[in-house]
């Protein structure tokens, strides 16, 4: 036995292990941003004169008006994380999140170009991106119907 096939069963074991664990990342993911935009569209709701106030003079979302700016923002943090967290559309439904997620970005860039939230949404832009590229794991409706319907 030669030296790189020495060295090619201990890499090809890690990136077993490294293949096995990515569900728990994916999944992790999927949870996290889900929450945060989530909870964020539930505080956007419960809060709705607020919510408005805050878009009508704070937030700066190009081409829309206020009004119509502050119901998409509020449904796409509502129902698309939904889908994230099942996994179902896994990569459309990062795709939908990113969109918010940059156009939170954009419109209140005065906060955040001074430091304020800027970290964490270029965090969660990694995740979703994440899950845009490799979808939802193992563990999602995506891999269940895959699995069920998929022809071998």
């Amino acid at each position: 036995m030669g030296l790189v096939e020495k060295l090619q069963a201990p890499v090809e074991k890690s990136n077993q292990m490294l293949n096995w664990f990515s569900w728990a990342l994916l999944l992790y993911f999927r949870i996290h941003v889900a929450w945060v935009f989530f909870t964020s569209g539930w505080w956007k709701l419960n809060n709705w004169e607020q919510n408005l106030a805050v878009f009508e003079y704070e937030y700066q979302v190009p081409l829309l008006n206020y009004e119509v700016a502050a119901y998409l923002a509020t449904f796409g943090e509502l129902v698309f994380p939904l889908f994230l967290l099942a996994g179902l559309g896994t990569r459309f439904a990062a795709i939908l999140i990113q969109f918010v997620n940059i156009v939170a970005v954009v419109s209140y860039y005065g906060t955040l170009a001074k430091g304020a939230g800027l970290p964490l949404h270029m965090l969660y832009g990694a995740m979703l991106l994440t899950c845009m590229v490799y979808g939802g794991g193992m563990v999602s409706v995506d891999h269940w119907l895959k699995s069920k319907f998929a022809k071998n």
